[in-house]
């Protein structure tokens, strides 16, 4: 059972696709922090395909705690929800924004993992389906009292009326056909012990959930790294037999191709070998926060704090391995 301390270290420790990929990114919208409005504008990036971006950053006031981007298939058939975002007040702007777009019924919610901006957003969808795999609800259930609080803390009046509400039904992989959309949804793990990846094959669009991060340092309060690793693997596998083509991760811009999942490879490999290393040798965890970055990493966003998360939650395990290595 995932328990209430794993969930402090997330918020503690530290503090269209377009038709052509040159296409830039636009900023996620500047939040209004006076009138509490988070500007959802969502950006159609494939047909019937909508993504509302959230800034690529940590969560702050400043931001409204809005760090993830969502998403929503609309057709004529009805809509899916992916992911409702860090508050309740996130979660009805959210459906206001979703009700410009299209007034088709909304048939179901998903909720990509257990982490707070994916689902505490729920409690302004309570008339509709909410759904997540079994794991990611238990550990909502589990965690969502501690993720309230940290949130409050961080984000303030934005949480207002908040309260942690996990999805309501357990889903299972399946294949979806929607609006002549066919959306397969299959479990892996990695990033969380139950990570829910939605690819559409009609568009070519894969919801990747916080498996991938893109131009931001993966969070890892739930992670197993090797894991992690193996499932990356099965995504590029995926990709490579053209089960997908554009990559939307929860935390970085949408992109094409591999980007995304090479850079959270990378960043993994790179940590895990650097914690292994400097555990054999001896330094202690204060010396190694004093690490510095690689390049290639240093520009990302949420850096240094995840960084240093990550360190506090995963460095014990690996000087423990050292230590018990025989003589």
């Amino acid at each position: 059972m995932i328990g209430k301390k794993t969930a402090l270290v997330l918020l503690l420790v530290g503090a269209a696709v377009g038709a052509r990929a040159q296409v830039p990114r636009p900023a996620a919208p500047k939040v209004d922090v006076q009138t509490l409005d988070y500007r959802l504008e969502p950006r159609r990036i494939a047909e019937n395909t909508w993504v509302i971006e959230g800034a690529v950053d940590d969560f702050s006031r400043a931001n409204g705690c809005n760090i993830i981007n969502t998403a929503f298939i609309a057709t004529k058939e009805g809509v899916l929800v992916i992911n409702t975002g860090p508050s309740r007040l996130y979660g009805e702007q959210q459906r206001r924004a979703i009700e410009k777009v299209t007034q088709q019924p909304v048939l179901r919610v998903l909720n990509l993992n257990l982490h707070p901006d994916y689902f505490l957003g729920n409690a302004a969808w309570s008339d509709k389906p909410t759904q997540a795999l079994k794991g990611s609800i238990d550990g909502m259930k589990a965690e969502g009292a501690a993720y309230e609080d940290n949130l409050y803390r961080i984000c303030g009046d934005w949480m207002r009326g908040t309260q942690a509400t996990p999805a309501q039904e357990v889903i299972q992989p399946q294949t979806i056909r929607l609006g002549g959309h066919l959306l397969e949804l299959r479990r892996m793990h990695g990033h969380t012990a139950d990570d829910l990846v939605v690819i559409d094959q009609t568009t070519g669009v894969l919801f990747a959930g916080g498996l991938v991060f893109a131009d931001r340092v993966p969070t890892t309060p739930h992670a197993d790294p090797e894991a992690w690793l193996a499932s990356l693997q099965v995504l590029k596998q995926w990709q490579d037999d053209g089960l997908f083509k554009w990559v939307v991760p929860s935390h970085g811009p949408v992109h094409e191709g591999s980007r995304g999942m090479e850079q959270t490879s990378d960043w993994l490999q790179w940590l895990v070998a650097l914690m292994r290393n400097s555990a054999e040798k001896g330094i202690d965890l204060s010396e190694l926060q004093r690490t510095r970055i690689p390049e290639r990493f240093a520009g990302w966003a949420a850096q240094p704090a995840e960084f240093n998360r990550s360190l506090a939650q995963w460095y014990p395990r690996y000087e423990q391995q050292a230590l018990s290595k025989p003589k």
